[in-house]
């Protein structure tokens, strides 16, 4: 490594390039990226998380979608999905019906999809109180969703 500079920082530096910058998110991305390592409790066996969940807060126009959008475009198993046109059943599962047969099946929405990846959601500040309910849920009972 050239100079001083640390691991993390000659990483963050070349993630999303585009992007000047928000080393800081950058650095939580990568992290992110990564993982962390699942625990359990001696006591009671309860499952901790190794993951991180981030949320990004800014102005408009500072860059955060275009983080969501790479992430989810350049890494396996992650979801790019936008909360103003989601709902409950497109994040978590929805079923539906085969148009030849008349089966029932259920679809996978986002969340699903990202499992042991990461959900990328966009204006989450955005999503109708009844739709967060359904990512309250997932980040509550599970131990291996990162959002």
């Amino acid at each position: 490594m050239a100079g001083n500079k640390s691991f993390l920082e000659v990483l963050s530096n070349s993630l999303i390039p585009e992007i000047f910058g928000h080393k800081e998110i950058k650095k939580g991305l990568l992290i992110q990226l990564v993982g962390g390592i699942q625990k359990k409790t001696e006591e009671n066996s309860l499952n901790l998380r190794g993951d991180i969940h981030i949320c990004i807060v800014g102005e408009p126009s500072t860059g955060k979608s275009q983080f969501l959008k790479f992430i989810s475009e350049n890494f396996p198993r992650c979801t790019y999905t936008n909360a103003k046109t989601s709902t409950k059943a497109g994040l978590t599962v929805s079923v539906g019906v085969d148009k030849d047969n008349k089966n029932h099946f259920l679809q996978a929405g986002a969340l699903l999809l990202a499992d042991g990846g990461i959900c990328c959601i966009d204006e989450f500040n955005k999503m109708r109180k009844k739709d967060l309910s359904g990512i309250h849920e997932v980040m509550e009972l599970s131990d291996s969703f990162t959002i």
